[in-house]
C-alpha cells in the first residue's frame, strides 16, 4: 500500500479519519498521544481489506514508517531526490508459469517470443475486460467492508444480494437504516458496481 493510499478509520460506527495513510497514520498518533485508546477499525479504500497500522514510537517514528501527512494548501514541497538521467526502470518481476507442451510451441513461434506474447494476451484480456474487473472489484470490496462494518446490521444479507445482483435502489434501501458513516462508506465502495 502506498503513502497515499485512500484509508477509512473507524471508532466504532463514525469515520473518524480518511485519506491517505501519511494523514491518517498522523492523525491517529495524535489521538493516541492525547489519551484515545478507542479501538479502530482501518480499510483499504480501494480493496475493503483491514489492516493495522504501527503506531508504537514517537510521532517522528510513524512519520517515518508511513510518509509525511499531504502538504497542505498553499505550501510547497520541494522533492529532495534528484532526477535519474536515462529510463526508468520497467518493474519487471520474474516468476514461474506452468502451460502444456503444446501452449509453449505456440508462444515460441509468437513474434518476440513466450514473454512479449503472454504481455500481449493479458493486456487484450485486461482490455476487453476491464468493466467486468472494475464491477467484480468493487462488489468484493464493499462485501469486504460490509461483514466487518455491518455483519449485524439490518437489511445486511439483503443488502449483500442487491449488490451482487446490480440493483441500486434495492442496495440504498437496505443500507438507509445504517449508521450514516457505515452507510456511506459502504455505499462508496459500491457505487462502480452499482452504476
Amino acid at each position: 500500500m502506498s503513502a497515499q493510499s485512500l484509508i477509512y478509520a473507524f471508532a466504532g460506527h463514525n469515520l473518524v479519519a480518511q485519506g491517505p495513510i501519511s494523514s491518517v497514520a498522523a492523525r491517529l498518533k495524535s489521538a493516541l498521544n492525547h489519551g484515545d485508546k478507542e479501538l479502530i477499525l482501518l480499510f483499504d479504500g480501494s480493496t475493503g481489506q483491514q489492516f493495522d497500522l504501527d503506531l508504537s514510537g514517537s510521532a517522528e517514528e510513524v512519520e517515518k514508517r508511513y510518509g509525511k501527512p499531504a502538504v497542505q494548501s498553499g505550501e510547497t514541497e520541494q522533492d529532495s531526490s534528484p532526477k535519474r538521467r536515462g529510463r526508468p526502470k520497467l518493474g519487471v518481476v520474474g516468476r514461474e508459469v506452468t502451460l502444456l507442451p503444446r501452449h509453449w510451441e505456440w508462444l515460441d513461434a509468437q513474434r518476440g517470443g513466450a514473454s512479449a506474447a503472454l504481455r500481449r494476451l493479458i493486456e487484450t484480456a485486461r482490455r476487453e475486460n476491464a468493466g467486468e474487473d472494475r464491477i467484480k472489484s468493487a462488489q468484493d470490496a464493499a462485501q469486504r467492508f460490509m461483514y466487518a462494518m455491518a455483519g449485524n446490521l439490518s437489511g445486511f444479507e439483503e443488502a449483500i444480494r442487491a449488490l451482487y445482483a446490480r440493483e441500486s435502489t434495492r442496495f440504498e434501501q437496505e443500507t438507509a437504516g445504517w449508521p450514516i458513516d457505515i452507510r456511506n462508506c459502504a455505499r462508496e465502495y459500491a457505487k462502480p458496481a452499482l452504476n
